[in-house]
């Protein structure tokens, strides 16, 4: 069945995936942008509208002219060092802007949200790997902005029948298998686009010993001493927001919900420079440096429940399709 899908944010990283996904089953896709932090080529063949999340006007004006029929919101700031030293701009983008969206749809009578929730929910966890049920005591502004939404959606839900599933991500990873979109941050702080960064540089005729790679951190209670992450591809996250949107159509009973989206596997940092070692050919160097405050030592998730619930399945779990997906978008399109 076709569906019309607002998808805010549908210009980023993991929002132009969801757009290029929904868009190859047939669904009808509109994207509300601000491109404040998104690039518009990136939006692919769905309908672009820029606008920003807290003008009403406008987002009443996309409600009303479309018969639309849920939302896909990933219109966020997402950069945890920003977020403590500008908690200000996260709160009013990721909470405010969110609440001027849900009362948007309610007064357009729309209450389908598919929510894009992280694992910085949780903070430092007592006991792994991470279910549903583990207590959320986030420790930057950025978690806490994305557990203040899944309580609004929960209230929203229990007051005015809102629908919603919040996926809480771990680390998303990866591009389009044909190298058509991918990865594109400035600045970029996320570890498996660094690597492949550095390997670019080496490729290209530099220094191994002029390494611009950097590790946080090699004193962690982990196997080797470096920070542990589950690490997502982009196009599995996607595959899992059609899936929830799929249950909410199917079961309208249903009011506010949450899912871990991982692959029940960690990788170390060093691991993951290792691998992008064997993807690329390249022998990498890097700098050791003093940990990063709120760097938890590992987040590894326990998605069974999302697997069960939604019936879906990773299907790049191992790491080495992230890499090599993102080794041929960044070939092709280098950064700078």
């Amino acid at each position: 069945m076709t569906h019309t899908i607002l998808v805010t944010g549908g210009a980023g990283y993991i929002g132009s995936h969801m757009v290029r996904m929904l868009t190859q089953q047939g669904h009808n896709v509109i994207v509300y942008d601000n491109l404040q932090r998104g690039n518009a080529d990136a939006a692919g063949s769905g309908k672009l509208i820029v606008g920003d999340l807290h003008d009403s006007t406008s987002l009443d004006a996309v409600f009303s002219k479309n018969d639309i029929d849920g939302v896909m919101h990933f219109a966020a700031l997402a950069y945890v060092g920003e977020s403590v030293t500008e908690p200000a701009m996260y709160y009013h983008n990721n909470v405010t802007g969110t609440q001027c969206l849900l009362d948007s749809m309610r007064r357009n009578n729309v209450n389908s949200l598919v929510f894009s929730s992280t694992c910085a929910t949780y903070g430092e966890p007592d006991s792994l790997p991470i279910t549903e049920n583990t207590p959320q005591n986030p420790i930057n502004p950025y978690g806490q902005s994305k557990l203040m939404v899944e309580q609004m959606l929960k209230d929203y839900g229990v007051a005015y029948g809102l629908r919603s599933i919040a996926l809480r991500y771990f680390n998303a990873a990866g591009a389009s298998e044909d190298a058509s979109i991918g990865e594109r941050h400035d600045p970029e702080t996320h570890l498996l686009p660094l690597i492949l960064f550095e390997a670019l540089r080496v490729k290209a005729g530099g220094d191994p010993a002029d390494t611009t790679l950097k590790v946080f951190g090699d004193d962690f209670d982990t196997r080797d001493g470096t920070c542990i992450r589950d690490y997502i591809h982009v196009n599995d996250l996607c595959s899992a927001h059609i899936k929830a949107f799929e249950r909410m159509s199917a079961q309208p009973q249903l009011g506010a919900e949450q899912f871990n989206l991982g692959v029940n596997r960690g990788y170390t940092v060093l691991e993951v420079i290792d691998a992008c070692s064997k993807v690329t050919g390249v022998e990498l160097q890097y700098k050791k440096i003093a940990r990063r405050a709120g760097d938890p030592p590992e987040l590894v998730a326990d998605a069974s429940l999302a697997m069960r619930q939604l019936q879906w399945e990773p299907v790049h779990a191992d790491i080495t399709d992230s890499i090599q997906h993102a080794w041929n978008w960044f070939v092709a399109n280098p950064p700078g």
